[in-house]
Order: structure tokens, then C-alpha cells, then sequence
């Protein structure tokens, strides 16, 4: 599996080029893809980056590529990420790695996204992955009552939970909030729950990332699929 992302991440790798300025996504997919354009930067490749996780920030400042900020620049060229699930239209969810929030102010601050995946990640209708949505702790109850209404608004139910770290405490995002993920199965209307989630003072962002992909790479058994948004 890591083989098929690696060889996602370097078809990616081909759509970038001196001078740009790049969104650096996070997760085990996209940290692949910061390594190769190490490799390219080590070579002379001249780009800059703004990177979506203080992971990643530690990944490019230790592969030696040059990193800036939104406030200092005000639009990417392109933003290269991973997805844990991808649907034919190019929705996608993202958030397993808890960067959603940087993830999609990088993305809808780039001319272009492309999702970076291995070919499991391509699913019919999107829901199986359990949707990440970040939350403000203070008044958790109320927010959790917000989104359940906004599920049975879009036709989708489920359960939620807040997110546990590897120690076994809450999981505290980079921007200090917590996550709840909701196991919906099958979402009908990605972009209309997105709406809605949008919509409650408790949440702070969601995990729909909803036509902001343009390209997909899907690496395979058969070898390398790229998807285009119609």
C-alpha cells in the first residue's frame, strides 16, 4: 500500500514546477509527497510552501524546502493532499490525520487541488470513512444536537463519538478544538450536509471537502488512474 501511494505521489510530483508556490498536504499519503519534493528541491527545484499540519511543517523544514504563510502570499498555484475517500465527482472526505481545518483553507486558497490516494480510497458514494467534524468543547452537547438535526435534514443517521488520541485522551487538534466523527455508512447529498453542517455555531469545519479537488491520482494494481472534475 505505502508502494501505491508513493507512486501517486510522484505522478502528482509532475504537475509541479520552479516557482511555484504549493499547499503541503498532511497524512500518510501526502507526507510521501513531501519527501519526493525534497528529493526535487535538493536537485534545485525552487518552490515555496505553505504547509496544512505542524507535522508537515517539521517534515519541509527537515527536507530543507522553503515554507511561508498565508498572510504573507495571497494565492497558491497548487495544493497537493491526500483523501481518505474520493467520490466520482471529486468530492472528497478528508480529516483522518485531524488537519481538516488547515487542509481546506490551504485548498480553497489554491488555484488547483489534486488528491493524492491509493485506488482503495475511490468509493461509489462517500460515507463509509467516518466523517470528521471539528467542534468548539464549550457547549459539546449542544453542537452534537445541532449535527444530528442536520443529519436527519440530508437523510443520512449514525453514530458519533468524540475523537480519542493514541494516549487515550481527546484528540486536540493544531488549533486547539476537538473532532467528532460520524459513522454514516452512505452519504446521499454530500454537498447539501455540507451546508448544513456549515450553518452550526459549534462547528468549526467538517470534513466534506466539496468541489474543491480538481485532479485525482489513483494508483493501483493496474498502475496510475488520474480522474479530472467534469
Amino acid at each position: 500500500m505505502e508502494a501505491l501511494k508513493r507512486q501517486a505521489a510522484a505522478r502528482a510530483l509532475e504537475h509541479v514546477s520552479s516557482g511555484m508556490r504549493l499547499g503541503l498536504g498532511t497524512g500518510s499519503t501526502a507526507k510521501h509527497f513531501v519527501e519526493l519534493l525534497g528529493e526535487r528541491v535538493r536537485d534545485g527545484l525552487d518552490v515555496i510552501g505553505v504547509p496544512t499540519s505542524e507535522v508537515t511543517r517539521a517534515q519541509a523544514l527537515g527536507l530543507g524546502i522553503r515554507l511561508t504563510t498565508l498572510d504573507e502570499i495571497d494565492r497558491l498555484d497548487l495544493t497537493i493532499d491526500g483523501a481518505d475517500e474520493i467520490e466520482p465527482s471529486l468530492n472528497v472526505i478528508k480529516g483522518g490525520g485531524g488537519a481538516l481545518l488547515r487542509e481546506k483553507i490551504v485548498a480553497a486558497a489554491s488555484d488547483r487541488m489534486i488528491v493524492i490516494a491509493d485506488e482503495s480510497k475511490w468509493v461509489d458514494r462517500l460515507g463509509r470513512f467516518p466523517l470528521p467534524v471539528e467542534v468548539i468543547p464549550f457547549g459539546l452537547a449542544a453542537t452534537r444536537r445541532g449535527i444530528e438535526k442536520a443529519f436527519a435534514q440530508s437523510g443520512v443517521s449514525g453514530q458519533m463519538a468524540v475523537r480519542k488520541g493514541k494516549d487515550g485522551h481527546v484528540f486536540v487538534t493544531d488549533g486547539g478544538h476537538w473532532i467528532v466523527d460520524a459513522h454514516l455508512e452512505r452519504i446521499t447529498d454530500a454537498p447539501r450536509l455540507a451546508g448544513l453542517l456549515n450553518a452550526i455555531p459549534g462547528v468549526v469545519e467538517h470534513g466534506l471537502f466539496i468541489g474543491l479537488a480538481s485532479t485525482a491520482v489513483l494508483a493501483g494494481a493496474q498502475g496510475i488512474r488520474v480522474v479530472e472534475r467534469r
